[in-house]
C-alpha cells in the first residue's frame, strides 16, 4: 500500500496509535530520553556493526578496539593482508568470514566514492536513499544500514530493529507473527511520525529493546509486571492461561 494511502486505512491508524502509546509508556518506564551510546563516524559505525553480527557486545567491542589499535586508518585495513585483519578481530565470531567481508566493504566504499574510505556524504541524502546506498554493500542489511545512520555521528533518523524490538512488536500485534526482521524494519518505520528526529527514533528503538531485555523475555516473559499488558494480546492470553 502506498504511504500516502496509509492514513486512510483504519487498521493502520489503529496500529500507529498503539505504537505511539507503547512508545510513551515504555519511554516513561525506562527513563527516556536515552543517551546515544556511540559517537563513531559513520564508516567506523558500519565496521563496528559488521563485527557485531551474531557476537556478544563485549566481544565485538574488543574486536573493534583491537582492529583500530592495529591499523591507523580504514584504508590501511582495506589494503592489509587478510590474515592480519582476521587476527586483529579474532575476539568476534567467525573472524575468517568477517575479515574478507570488511575488506570487501572498504574496497566498495572507496570505489563508489572515488577516494579514501568515508561515508560523511550520507548526511546529504534522504534517509531512504542513504539506507539504499548502504544496503548495496556486501553483508549490509536493513538493521546494519539503520544502525550506521542512527548510532553514528550522523544521527539520521533511521530505525534499526533488533531481535528484542522485533519480539516485542510481534507480541503487541504491531506486526504479524510471521513478519521477519527485514520486513519488520519497513513496517514498523511507517508507524512512526515522519517528522520525528533522531533522538525520538533512538528512544523508540531503545525503549522496545529494553523492554525485551528486562520484561518481555523470549522464554517466560514477565507479563504480570508489563506496563503495556493491556495492549498486548499475547500477554493477556498468557495471563489468562496461568489463572
Amino acid at each position: 500500500m502506498p504511504p500516502s494511502s496509509l492514513s486512510f486505512d483504519p487498521e493502520f491508524a489503529e496500529h500507529q496509535a498503539k505504537a505511539l502509546l507503547v512508545h510513551a509508556r515504555l519511554c516513561a518506564e525506562y527513563g527516556a530520553p536515552f543517551r546515544f551510546f556511540s559517537t563513531k563516524d559513520p564508516l567506523s559505525e558500519l565496521i563496528s556493526a559488521l563485527l557485531s553480527h551474531r557476537t556478544r557486545n563485549q566481544d565485538s567491542h574488543r574486536a573493534y578496539q583491537q582492529l583500530r589499535a592495529h591499523f591507523p586508518t580504514w584504508d590501511a585495513v582495506r589494503d592489509a593482508p587478510t590474515a592480519e585483519v582476521q587476527l586483529a578481530i579474532s575476539a568476534c565470531t567467525w573472524p575468517e568470514q568477517k575479515a574478507p567481508r570488511i575488506q570487501h566493504v572498504l574496497r566498495e566504499v572507496s570505489q563508489r566514492c572515488g577516494g579514501p574510505c568515508d561515508l560523511a556524504f550520507l548526511a546529504e541524502l534522504p534517509v531512504d536513499e542513504a539506507r539504499a546506498w548502504l544496503e548495496k554493500l556486501p553483508g549490509v542489511g536493513p538493521k546494519t544500514s539503520a544502525a550506521t545512520l542512527l548510532f553514528s555521528s550522523l544521527r539520521i533518523p533511521a530505525m534499526p530493529v533488533d531481535s528484542h524490538h522485533h519480539r516485542v512488536a510481534q507480541r503487541l500485534g504491531l506486526i504479524g507473527p510471521k513478519v521477519d526482521e527485514k520486513l519488520a524494519h519497513k513496517l514498523l518505520a511507517t508507524l512512526l511520525p515522519p517528522d520525528w528526529d533522531a533522538q525520538q527514533v533512538y528512544d523508540h528503538h531503545e525503549a522496545l529493546m529494553f523492554h525485551g531485555q528486562k520484561c518481555c523475555y523470549f522464554h517466560t516473559p514477565a507479563c504480570g509486571r508489563c506496563v503495556v499488558l493491556d495492549l498486548c494480546p499475547v500477554g493477556q492470553l498468557r495471563v489468562r492461561s496461568e489463572k
